[in-house]
C-alpha cells in the first residue's frame, strides 16, 4: 500500500510539481483506521464498518471490476451503501461491478441524479463525441476510450451510461444523513461541477469525501463542450467544508490531504481563485465590456497556477471566464456580426478572396507562426479550411498549425478539441493519397 498521506503532504508543502497526483493505479491505500482509497478514474473511498461498508463512487465501466476487486480483498464485510458524490460516467460507471459482488446495496445519489441519467441517454452519440475529443490525449491503455475491436464490445461502449448503472434506491435533496453501523455521514448538496453533487462529512473522523469539488488541477468549472458549471457555488462549498476545520480530505481524482491546517489553505486558495475570476468577469460585464476583451483580460496569477494543486492541465481559467459569461449573460458574446452569423464556408470564401486565395492565409498563418501567435495562426488556417473543404493541400497545413497548437497547450481539454481538430483535416489531406 502506498502512503499518500504522507506524499500529498510533503507535495504541497514542497511544492513539488514532478510526481503524479492524479495516478490510476487500481490500487487500494489505507488512509486510516477502516478507511481505503482505490485510486483510479475516479477513486472509490471505501469506509468499513461492523454493519458494512460504504463506498463513495464506483469509477469508470472500465476500471469498475478492479475496484470492486480491491475492495473486496480488504474488506471482510460487503458493501450495502455506495454513495454517488454525482452522476458522471466515471463515478457510476462501474456500479455494475458493484452488483455483480454485492447484493441489495443502498445507492444514495442527489435527487437530479436521475435526471442527469435520462438526458445521457437522450444526447447518447453526443456524449460519446464529445468525450472522445475531451479525453482524445489519453492513452487507450488507460481503458478511457473505445479502444475494444469486437462488434459486441463495440456496441456496450456505444451506450454512453453503461446499461448496467445503478440507480440511485435513496435520493437526497439538499442534506440527509446515513447511520451504517456506529459510521455516520453527513450528506450535503452543493453545485460546482455539476448540478448533482453530494459531499460527505463523517463527523468521528472530522474527514470529508469531497467528490470532484477538489480534482488536483484547475477546478473543472468552464469546460467548453458541456453543461452549465458554478463556480460561484462551488467557491462557497469548498469555504463550507474548511469551517468544518476536517482533518482529513478525500478527492474522488488526486491525492487525500491531512491536516487541519494544510487542507484549510488548500479549500481556500481554490475557492480565492474561484471567487477572483467570478469577480473580476462581473465587474467587467457590469462596465459593458464584451466577452472578447474579458477573455483577453481576466487572469489568474501565475504563482497560483503553479501550485501542484491548482495546475491548469485539466480545465483552465480562460474556460472558467467563459462559463461565467454564459451564466450571467447567455450565449452571444456582444459581437452583432456574430448574433446571427454567415455559415463559416461563405465568410471562409469571402476572407479567401480578399486575401488572394487560400496559400495567402496559409503563408499568413506560417508568419504567425513565426512570430509566436498561434490564436492568429488558427483562425487564418480555419479560413484556409472552410473556403476550400476538400483541398488536401490547405488540409494538411492546417493538420500541422493545430498539431502544434496541440503540442503548446497545457489543459487536457485544449489538447484535445486541437487534436480533433488536426484529425479532420488529416482525414482530408490523406483522402486521396
Amino acid at each position: 500500500m502506498a502512503d499518500l498521506l504522507a506524499l500529498s503532504s510533503r507535495i504541497i508543502d514542497d511544492r513539488i510539481l514532478d510526481e503524479p497526483v492524479n495516478r490510476v493505479t487500481q490500487e487500494l491505500s489505507e488512509i486510516g483506521d477502516g478507511m481505503a482509497v482505490v485510486e483510479s478514474f475516479s477513486h472509490s473511498a471505501v469506509v468499513r464498518t461492523d454493519a458494512g461498508a460504504i463506498a463513495f463512487d464506483a469509477s469508470h465501466r472500465s476500471s469498475g471490476d478492479d475496484v470492486a476487486a480491491a475492495i473486496d480483498d480488504w474488506s471482510d464485510v460487503p458493501v450495502t451503501h455506495l454513495v454517488y458524490t454525482h452522476g458522471h460516467i466515471d463515478h457510476v460507471g462501474g456500479s455494475g461491478a458493484f452488483a455483480e459482488r454485492w447484493n441489495d446495496i443502498d445507492v444514495i445519489g442527489h435527487e437530479r441524479v436521475s435526471a442527469r441519467f435520462e438526458r445521457y441517454r437522450a444526447t447518447n452519440d453526443w456524449n460519446i463525441d464529445i468525450n472522445q475529443r475531451q479525453f482524445g490525449g489519453i492513452r487507450q491503455d488507460q481503458g478511457l476510450l473505445l479502444a475494444e475491436s469486437d462488434d459486441e464490445a463495440l456496441a456496450r461502449w456505444r451506450q454512453f451510461l453503461p446499461a448496467s448503472t445503478l440507480w440511485p434506491t435513496t435520493v437526497v435533496g439538499d442534506s440527509h444523513t446515513v447511520q451504517v453501523g456506529d459510521e455516520t455521514i453527513e450528506l450535503f448538496h452543493d453545485r460546482g461541477e455539476t448540478d448533482d453533487h453530494l459531499w460527505a462529512w463523517l463527523p468521528h473522523r472530522k474527514a470529508i469525501m469531497a467528490g470532484d469539488f477538489l480534482i488536483w488541477n484547475f477546478p473543472n468549472a468552464g469546460n467548453p463542450q458541456k453543461v452549465q458549471r458554478y463556480p460561484i457555488e462551488w467557491a462557497a462549498a469548498l469555504r463550507r467544508m474548511a469551517a468544518l476545520e476536517p482533518e482529513l480530505v478525500v478527492p474522488a481524482h488526486g491525492l487525500p490531504i491531512a491536516g487541519a491546517e494544510r487542507i484549510s489553505t488548500v479549500l481556500n486558495t481554490v475557492a480565492d481563485a474561484l471567487d477572483a475570476i467570478v469577480d473580476e468577469v462581473v465587474s467587467m460585464m457590469n462596465a459593458g465590456a464584451k466577452l472578447d476583451e474579458i477573455v483577453h483580460t481576466v487572469r489568474v496569477p501565475d504563482d497560483t497556477l503553479a501550485l501542484p494543486y491548482l495546475r491548469p492541465l485539466y480545465d483552465e481559467p480562460e474556460f472558467v471566464v467563459r462559463n461565467v459569461w454564459r451564466q450571467f449573460g447567455g450565449w452571444w458574446d456582444g459581437a452583432a456580426s456574430r448574433l446571427k452569423p454567415a455559415p463559416d464556408a461563405a465568410v471562409g470564401a469571402v476572407v479567401a478572396e480578399l486575401a488572394g486565395g487560400t496559400q495567402a492565409l496559409l503563408d499568413r498563418a506560417d508568419q504567425a507562426l513565426d512570430d509566436g501567435d498561434i490564436r492568429l495562426a488558427s483562425h487564418l488556417a480555419d479560413f484556409a479550411g472552410w473556403a476550400a473543404p476538400d483541398d488536401p493541400d490547405v488540409h494538411a497545413k492546417r493538420a500541422e498549425v493545430y498539431l502544434r497548437r496541440r503540442k503548446v497547450e497545457s489543459s487536457l481539454m485544449s489538447k484535445g478539441i486541437f487534436a480533433a481538430a488536426a484529425r479532420e483535416s488529416q482525414i482530408v489531406a490523406e483522402r486521396d493519397s
